[in-house]
């Protein structure tokens, strides 16, 4: 039984990865899961210098989900260098580096100097909600995405996947627009954008006022523009978005995802990608499949 899957040449044990901002560098959690027996670790977003984030409160709890406005809140390349990557190579796992920016020229930086790095694939993040310039710019435009995929392929020796946002009136325009700029990958859906207010306090729950809704209330929409996507391009695709169950996973699967992350459900169950993983192959068994690549897309 075939479990592995390949994204740009790069082959994965297994499809099941975590979502970036929702497992660090993998250093807490390994305390509860062996990293070596993911697909990968999908790092939280890094920039070429530290950012503070936003203000809290920055977290509020929604009805099947949550929503954040961490602000992609991290070390800085020097930090992360010198610190997550070592720790990392220590498992038997895919590095994937998310990489966040304000700029054109700070995405260029950052990968420019991850270039050098033993890292495995780029995770770029032109979709976060929560930056108030930049990322969320560059992910609302079809053209916007194509050309900083197609700036960023120039100077990438590692293979890229772009992080979409499905806050956009189209989605297989955007994943379209990745794919002509030279993207290796997509990896879709990042958060909604979502707003809770406090009725004892009369004020907004975050201080951010708005944030990115995640969890099992957005996976019916992330299915649907995961399908579409996969659908609509020839590169492979990353489904997340609500995943907490191998239920869950076969689904975005079946749907065209070539693998799938994890995210919001990491909160509560440390131990979910490993149940995941060993619930994939318990269907793939049942199921008399040989090779998960047999079902991929195989709903039309």
């Amino acid at each position: 039984m075939n479990t592995s899957v390949n994204i740009a040449g790069v082959t994965l044990n297994n499809p099941v990865m975590t979502a970036s901002g929702t497992f660090g560098s993998g250093m807490e959690y390994s305390q509860f899961v062996d990293l070596s027996r993911l697909g990968a670790v999908v790092t939280k977003g890094v920039a070429i210098v530290p950012w503070e984030g936003n203000p809290v409160p920055r977290i509020a709890e929604t009805a099947s989900g949550m929503l954040n406005a961490i602000g992609l809140q991290n070390p800085g390349l020097d930090t992360f260098i010198e610190r997550d990557i070592p720790f990392l190579q220590k498992y038997d796992t895919k590095i994937i580096v998310n990489v966040c920016g304000h700029t054109t020229k700070e995405y260029v930086t950052a990968v420019e100097r991850l270039n050098e790095q033993p890292v495995d694939l780029l995770e770029i993040n032109i979709s976060c909600p929560n930056v108030k310039k930049g990322g969320i710019t560059f992910g609302k435009d079809p053209k916007a995405v194509e050309k900083i995929t197609s700036t960023l392929k120039e100077v990438s020796k590692i293979p890229l996947i772009m992080k979409l946002s499905p806050n956009c009136a189209d989605i297989s325009e955007m994943a379209k627009a990745a794919e002509s700029g030279g993207a290796d990958a997509i990896s879709l859906i990042n958060t909604l954008t979502g707003m809770k207010i406090d009725i004892n306090k009369r004020t907004f729950a975050l201080a951010n006022k708005t944030g990115g809704l995640s969890g099992p209330a957005i996976k019916p929409v992330a299915l649907r523009m995961v399908y579409e996507a996969a659908h609509s391009v020839n590169i492979p695709v990353i489904g997340m978005g609500g995943i907490s169950s191998a239920e869950d996973a076969i689904e975005f699967i079946l749907a065209g995802a070539t693998a799938v992350s994890i995210g919001t459900a990491n909160f509560m169950n440390p131990n979910v990608t490993i149940e995941v993983i060993e619930g994939i192959e318990k269907y793939l068994k049942e199921n008399n499949i040989n090779d998960i690549s047999d079902i991929r897309g195989i709903v039309e």
